[in-house]
């Protein structure tokens, strides 16, 4: 990728690339904040012609997607007038399809969710009770009225117009691509499954469907959170299951054939117990036993065998923890797997102390944020799906 002098991602005065172009300034639009920014400083940042900029944000400005947010004293000349982003002006759904519940969030252009439902699931019941389910939420979502906020259609909370669309993570494996699903462990008639498809024709508006793991990856890329601004990061989710979201050079990791991540299916004790994948010691079932039994610190010690060779493997940044078993003792799933990295780095000789290990942020919702960033994070130039 092209770079400005400032660092930036360089724009290209193509009329082939308009959207490309858009992206940027609407993405720079969005880290200014209420604040806002000048037309000037957007040339600046992106290596556009002022003239191009100009174009950009009065499309953007018709559209309603960007505002005026006042003006500002000039070194020289008139006050420039700066633009921010209308948050407001667009919504994308965000679904965390589980195993035994589902989750979906209402976010606007910054990512702030607006709405939330949550309600159980069993995602064993067949295709037709799960999509009932996952539509009637999303549409309940869509169409109710905010405390403190106006009605559907109203400007404020979105009507058709304003919603992008609707992103979806539940457990994989899975084809990313084509939004099909393949033998999510535990579920097996789910191999085969066009889920985009399927929800995309209920619901009349475009759908992403995703790893649980890579779309709170992503979200947390996105969203600049601690520990996700290194170059390379993973994140676990100990939930229902395990597995992992790696980002390495800034960008979700999913691999040839958007597999990578299923970090909880390799075998860490050859005559260990049965897992649902079909292999014996795996790591997800070794964890999840270890915790039901409520041996968590076992359950941390294992987690962080795995999240070594994880880090031998990519000599990744930091490692971010999180799902519904690691909220049940996050303290103790941090300092075990941190104890563990930290004693083989001593083991190699490193001359730091190990890969560093925290909770991820946005608790049990990442995931559900991370899917509405399936459709947003594009908008704004970030996180290709």
């Amino acid at each position: 990728m092209n770079r400005t002098r400032n660092g930036g991602p360089a724009g290209a005065n193509l009329g082939a690339v308009r959207s490309h172009n858009g992206a940027l300034v609407l993405g720079l639009l969005r880290d200014a904040g209420a604040e806002g920014i000048s037309r000037l400083e957007l040339a600046e940042r992106t290596g556009l012609t002022p003239q191009a900029v100009s174009k950009i944000t009065a499309r953007l400005r018709e559209e309603g997607l960007a505002a005026e947010a006042g003006r500002r004293a000039s070194t020289g000349g008139k006050p420039r007038t700066v633009l921010r982003l209308v948050p407001e002006a667009g919504h994308a759904v965000g679904v965390h399809l589980d195993r035994d519940e589902l989750r979906v969030v209402l976010a606007d252009l910054d990512g702030a969710v607006v709405g939330e439902r949550r309600t159980a699931l069993d995602l064993g019941a067949g295709a037709r009770a799960v999509l009932d389910a996952v539509c009637g939420a999303v549409e309940e979502l869509v169409t109710e009225r905010p405390p403190g906020g106006p009605a559907a259609g109203e400007g404020g909370l979105p009507g058709v117009g304003s919603l992008l669309g609707v992103g979806v993570a539940l457990p994989g494996p899975l084809d990313h691509v084509r939004g099909v699903l393949h033998r999510v462990t535990g579920f097996p008639e789910w191999d085969g499954f066009p889920l985009r498809d399927a929800l995309a024709e209920r619901l009349g508006v475009p759908v992403v469907v995703d790893k649980d793991t890579n779309a709170a990856a992503l979200g947390l890329a996105v969203g600049n959170e601690e520990g996700a601004t290194a170059g390379s990061f993973a994140y676990l989710h100990l939930g229902t299951g395990l597995g992992a979201g790696l980002v390495i050079g800034g960008s979700v990791h999913r691999g040839a054939r958007t597999g990578a991540g299923e970090f909880g299916h390799q075998v860490i004790q050859l005559d260990g117990p049965l897992c649902e994948c079909g292999n014996r010691g795996c790591v997800e079932v070794l964890c999840l036993r270890a915790a039901a039994r409520g041996e968590v610190a076992e359950a941390a010690r294992v987690l962080g065998v795995a999240a070594g060779n994880l880090v031998g493997l990519l000599d990744i940044d930091v490692v971010l923890l999180g799902g519904r078993t690691v909220a049940g003792a996050p303290e103790v799933y941090v300092r075990g797997v941190g104890e563990v990295l930290a004693t083989r780095a001593r083991r190699e000789g490193a001359r730091t102390g190990g890969v560093p290990v925290r909770v991820a942020p946005r608790g049990e919702r990442a995931v559900a944020e991370g899917a509405a960033q399936l459709l947003l994070a594009p908008l704004f130039g970030r996180g290709e799906t």
